[in-house]
């Protein structure tokens, strides 16, 4: 089996694209607990790479289909998501759930590139994770996992088979 954790950026102080001091503190605690990656990939706006560095790993690469929300999704969205909003959108949002079916299929790619036994971290955003979790595991109830992500939050996907089979939220204290 293999492992891709998606987590989100830390924190910042609009309008600023960096991470603040607070922000980088809440990554440094995050990071000490998480585990090794084989790859680590953010999107390319910084507040997501500073946080894989501050988290202390390395970053691989950037990629810029991580990086924001095409405007018609964007549109589609409200405040306070829950996963089960996000769910019910992309049933019911052709654009929202080919979109979703994107960010899943790049996912797909990451977590392939690794071998068995190893694990991907990926940074990134708001919504792109939550719709990325729900085009990857698209006939699994994701309702039980709440609300939207906050800083440093995420999933964790597990890859079997060429599939993501099953996943799991990842909170902050």
């Amino acid at each position: 089996m293999r492992i891709l954790e998606h987590r989100r950026h830390s924190l910042r102080s609009k309008p600023s694209p960096h991470l603040n001091q607070a922000g980088v503190t809440l990554a440094r605690r995050v990071g000490e607990r998480m585990g090794n990656f084989a790859l680590v990939v953010t999107s390319t706006l910084p507040r997501a790479y500073e946080t894989a560095i501050a988290m202390g790993y390395a970053v691989h690469e950037q990629n810029e289909q991580l990086a924001h929300l095409p405007e018609t999704v964007a549109r589609a969205l409200s405040d306070e998501m829950t996963f089960a909003d996000y769910m019910a959108l992309v049933r019911r949002d052709e654009a929202v759930a080919e979109y979703a079916a994107a960010q899943a299929a790049l996912l797909r790619q990451l977590v392939a590139r690794v071998r068995e036994g190893e694990a991907v971290l990926v940074i990134s955003h708001g919504a792109i994770i939550e719709l990325g979790a729900v085009g990857a595991l698209p006939q699994a109830d994701l309702s039980a996992w709440g609300r939207e992500l906050s800083q440093c939050e995420g999933v964790r996907l597990f890859y079997e088979d060429g599939a993501f089979v099953r996943g799991e939220v990842l909170r902050v204290s």
